[in-house]
């Protein structure tokens, strides 16, 4: 095919895997900028088949559906709605190309619906390591840190008690998510910030973390630290991508930017995160798909794969959702998609066909933009606002003198 279907990444990968298995040093390999444990997985692309790492990202896919199905069972969503929300992401063309093409995400999909599972089953010590883990392995899931830490709320996760989960019914009728805002106000967190289990989750992922990062460095020095970590904090990358900044990187990419410029591509991006985080939060897993959207939309860099990081958590929200399928639901599938299209033209006439496109292909990241900031205030103008937790009654003032 003119259009390769094995993602480039896949053959990255593999090289690094067998660079590995030979002894030596993965970065030895362009272009590979992911932890060795991604190389480490894939060891088997040289010793069994080359396809080892196909199956496995394919079996992430299904296990991400198993998940799925797990946590909206645990909050009583009736099974017929738990199927389709669980069919939106398996039988999504998007979500298993990027698996069958040999790209590594939905193993980060399965780690990150496992912390949840964690979190609801009170499990915080087992979700503290995997959320270090997963951060060591993609260094993005690093932005759900402060809504994780929100969640574990003194007045939910109290000495060894399991912690309530408010199940779909119950949530029925409750006030739509803008009226969420306010309830875990900034004053008010950072007074409770320092609980048990926060200062615990703490310091088990940032313990897990920086084992995985010392061990890496101490194998494969600064080459390491780099390519894997460093790279992704200050990538600016000229190639086309769907990012509104990718034209005036391309411009200037031979300049060198400016710490004021740095700063004002990432400002967007956390004045977002931040408003949406101390809306959100009690509601774990619509906070992290909106946090995920946005986080995406406002990056420097923006690549396809990058739409499976909220693909994975948009089932989670859809049984609180009032966005009927028709119209509104199918409006912003057909914008956001349409949107999509509309830039991947303009890819393909400057990729394949040399066309001098930039600008219009710099107009078409715009419109993209607009499509995803439209379909984040719709889900957030039709979602039922719901906390995971129920918050346990607190003791009147008499009663705690």
């Amino acid at each position: 095919m003119e259009v390769r279907y094995t993602d480039v990444d896949y053959l990255v990968f593999s090289d690094a895997a067998s660079l590995m298995a030979s002894g030596e040093s993965p970065y030895k390999r362009s272009t590979y900028r992911y932890s060795p444990l991604l190389a480490f997985l894939l060891i088997p692309n040289s010793l069994i088949h080359r396809s080892w790492g196909k199956f496995l990202f394919s079996a992430s896919d299904l296990l991400v559906g198993l998940f799925i199905h797990s946590i909206l069972k645990r909050r009583k969503v009736p099974e017929d709605l738990c199927l389709y929300s669980v069919m939106v992401w398996l039988l999504n063309p998007f979500t298993f190309t990027i698996g069958t093409r040999g790209n590594c995400e939905p193993i980060v999909c399965a780690m990150i619906l496992w912390i949840i599972i964690c979190l609801m089953e009170g499990n915080v010590p087992q979700a503290a390591v995997w959320y270090g883990l997963v951060v060591h392995f993609r260094i993005y899931p690093i932005i759900y840190a402060l809504p994780i830490v929100m969640v574990l709320d003194p007045h939910v996760f109290q000495s060894n008690q399991k912690p309530l989960l408010e199940n779909w019914k119950s949530s029925q009728g409750k006030p739509k998510s803008s009226e969420g805002c306010g309830e875990f106000g900034i004053w008010t967190a950072l007074k409770r910030i320092f609980t048990r289990w926060r200062i615990m989750f703490g310091l088990i992922s940032g313990i897990i973390f920086l084992s995985c990062t010392a061990l890496f460095f101490c194998l494969y020095g600064w080459e390491f630290l780099n390519e894997a970590l460093l790279y992704h904090l200050t990538r600016t990358d000229p190639r086309h991508n769907f990012s509104i900044y990718f034209y005036h990187i391309y411009l200037h990419y031979e300049l060198e930017f400016s710490l004021m410029e740095k700063l004002i591509s990432f400002l967007p991006q956390l004045i977002v995160q931040l408003v949406l985080i101390f809306c959100f939060a009690p509601d774990l897993p619509f906070c992290l798909f909106l946090q995920t959207v946005a986080f995406v939309a406002f990056n420097k860099v923006i690549t396809a794969q990058y739409f499976v990081w909220f693909f994975c958590l948009l089932p989670l929200i859809l049984p609180w959702s009032n966005m009927k399928l028709k119209w509104e639901g199918l409006c912003c599938m057909l914008l956001w998609m349409g949107a999509q299209s509309h830039w991947l033209f303009w890819g393909y006439m400057l990729e394949f066909k040399g066309k001098n496109v930039f600008l219009l292909l710099w107009l078409a990241s715009i419109v993209f933009l607009a499509a995803n900031t439209f379909v984040v205030i719709m889900f957030i103008r039709r979602h039922r606002y719901s906390p995971v937790f129920r918050q346990l009654e607190r003791p009147s003032s008499k009663k705690s003198e």
